[in-house]
């Protein structure tokens, strides 16, 4: 009776000692069926003594319960644990033993409990082990495995520091009828949540090869540097990780204050057609920054600059000139590029295409257009001021008018004020006489009741 162990090192084929350790043979040889080994970690591997695995999760993960029998499996957690049948017979003194972990019982000491973790010894004469694990098992083939094993680097505690993990169990052969309720899956089962949870190095991931501290030092920058330049990308400082400076802009340092733009321009010149000169200056006072950006139309003209130019003197300065290692320029176009795109595309108000303007029942240019429009509360005084005045008039279309003209519009307007106080107080007069016969009507219909009354 076998069982092949496929682990990320390599493959371990056990014999069972079936007629010495019965009840720990079907406890394995049924775990191994349902696949609960599988992606269980050695989580101890102490050098030329032992490796122990079968905690699914391993002791490092807070939700590992250490493991259990077949038994506890179908029956539940009160058969978690099983008493092991030890033949004292059986010794630790040869590589290869494979043993149940085991603890002692509560009320006997001598009883030994043990659930699913088993060892397998790295070295001969592990006897301290025996009467303390129950051996059931025999390394057959796979001896090149324990040597890996047994060759890992390891943190104190005796973790492995890359994975070693159990893949597969295949039974050669089981001579044990199955428990009741015990069902076997179609299929490996995928490792689950809480178990990627304990990976350290993956088994599979490649390390790398022992490198000098030079070209370490050089790899550990290429990662930084990598690093902030996707963090400038996130923020918005540079259109892509990878950005280069241009290849046909010189970065001239070192100028005299006094150096312009037409200078610089007019000495690099003799090299080739140049795009753009800027002498770089403080925003807020102007003075020179002393130094300057170049740009020529060809790279090969900015490469013969580079060489010619360098320690030229310029208005009694030596300048020094070296190829950009700047992007601002690049990253202002990209964003200006991009902000221009966006707002091409933007529809609707606001740069929301589902979104409208409200308009009113008036025409709104024209009526914000002679100040009497609907004002935001934040306008500018300005604006207000603006809004307040009269609207300029177009200087090419007036005129001089002549006195002629003025006087008749004065009399126009005369004349139509006069109109309008006539037609009002004939108005006046007109509801005052209809007040004065209202009340004439009402002093006889007074007299006429009480004449009756009498």
């Amino acid at each position: 009776m076998s069982v092949l162990l496929e682990t990320s090192l390599g493959e371990i084929v056990i014999d069972l000692l079936v007629d010495t350790a019965p009840k720990c043979c079907e406890n394995f040889l049924k775990l191994c069926k349902v696949k609960y080994y599988n992606f269980s970690p050695f989580h101890s591997v102490q050098k030329g003594f032992t490796c122990q695995t079968g905690d699914p999760l391993g002791p490092d993960s807070p939700e590992s319960d250490g493991g259990s029998s077949i038994w506890g499996l179908l029956s539940g957690p009160s058969k978690k644990s099983f008493i092991t049948d030890i033949d004292r017979k059986l010794k630790h003194n040869e590589r290869g033993t494979v043993s149940m972990a085991t603890v002692p019982a509560t009320g006997d000491p001598d009883e030994r409990l043990a659930g699913s973790q088993f060892l397998i010894t790295l070295g001969d004469d592990a006897n301290y082990l025996d009467g303390k694990a129950a051996p059931f098992g025999m390394v057959v083939e796979g001896f090149d495995t324990l040597e890996k094993i047994n060759d890992a680097f390891t943190n104190t505690n005796g973790r492995p520091l890359k994975d070693i993990r159990i893949r597969h169990t295949i039974i050669l052969e089981d001579p044990y009828p199955d428990p009741p309720g015990l069902e076997v899956p179609d299929a490996s089962p995928t490792p689950t949540k809480a178990q990627l949870a304990t990976v350290m190095i993956a088994d599979d991931e490649e390390l790398e090869a022992d490198v000098d501290e030079a070209a370490m030092e050089k790899l550990r920058r290429e990662r930084e540097a990598r690093a902030q330049a996707l963090t400038l990308e996130m923020v918005g400082d540079l259109p892509f990780a990878e950005v280069k400076p241009p290849e046909n802009v010189l970065f001239v340092c070192k100028l005299n204050p006094v150096t312009h733009d037409e200078d610089l321009e007019l000495i690099f010149s003799r090299f080739g057609k140049i795009l753009s000169c800027e002498v770089i200056r403080d925003k807020r006072t102007g003075d020179s920054l002393q130094y300057a950006f170049v740009e020529f139309e060809n790279q090969k003209d900015c490469e013969q600059a580079y060489f010619k130019m360098q320690g030229v003197l310029i208005d009694d300065h030596r300048i020094h000139v070296d190829f950009s290692q700047s992007v601002s320029k690049l990253s202002d176009t990209w964003r200006d590029a991009t902000n221009s795109k966006r707002k091409q595309h933007a529809g609707g108000f606001g740069g929301i295409a589902s979104l409208e303007k409200k308009r009113h029942y008036r025409d709104e240019e024209t009526y914000e257009r002679n100040g009497r429009g609907y004002r935001m509360v934040f306008d500018k005084a300005d604006d207000r001021r603006k809004a307040t005045t009269a609207p300029e008039k177009d200087p090419r279309r007036s005129r001089s008018r002549s006195p002629r003209y003025d006087k008749y519009d004065s009399r126009r307007d005369r004349d139509r004020y006069d109109a309008r106080d006539r037609r009002d107080a004939q108005q006046y007069r007109y509801r005052d006489g209809t007040q004065d016969r209202d009340r004439d009507r009402e002093r006889k219909q007074d007299s006429y009741r009480s004449g009756r009354n009498h």
